[in-house]
């Protein structure tokens, strides 16, 4: 599994989206960052509690100069449907991460255990959480990666932190090998 490192390049990132279209990070222009947010899919309460608050919250993000894009190992069927369960209107979810790019992420995998607590079966394999931000020279500012759906960090922190981090230029830390 590879560690990404603040100031070093992200690796390529290509994403199908439900409207159709092809997400990559290699055409954002943001004024500030790309924001990858990595979900674990459609069986995962926590990600819809998650993945809801940041659709309420992405004209916030696009005020403050932040591009996202939202993507999981989830087929596009599966992707579908939670886009229309967890009625998200202001982002499109992307779908289809390969095990290969979870790797190149940093990501850790589980194997599918049966039904959730929500009776929706967890696939065969999946990723677990992660979310980026990506400068727009494509070098890494910020990461969280997790083995477990828990303890994820509010859409609301990061806004105010993104205030203070854009009025100090504030470097991106944990560089250091």
């Amino acid at each position: 599994m590879t560690v990404l490192k603040p100031r070093q390049p992200v690796p390529a990132l290509s994403v199908d989206l439900l409207n159709g279209s092809e997400w990559k990070l290699s055409d954002q222009q943001p004024d500030n960052f790309t924001m990858v947010v990595f979900y674990r899919g459609l069986h995962c309460p926590l990600c819809a509690k998650y993945i809801k608050e940041l659709d309420k919250l992405a004209g916030d993000f696009a005020k403050a100069g932040v591009s996202v894009v939202v993507t999981s190992s989830d087929t596009e069927e599966r992707a579908r449907e939670a886009q229309q369960s967890w009625e998200l209107q202001n982002i499109e979810l992307g779908y289809g991460v390969t095990k290969e790019t979870a790797q190149q992420w940093g990501l850790h995998r589980s194997a599918g255990r049966g039904l959730t607590s929500i009776g929706i079966e967890e696939p065969t394999e999946f990723s677990e959480p992660g979310l980026f931000l990506v400068r727009p020279d494509g070098t890494l500012y910020w990461s969280q990666v997790s083995t477990m759906p828990f303890a994820r960090p509010h859409f609301r922190e990061i806004l105010g932190a993104l205030d203070f981090v854009t009025a100090n230029d504030y470097p991106a830390r944990g560089e250091l090998v």
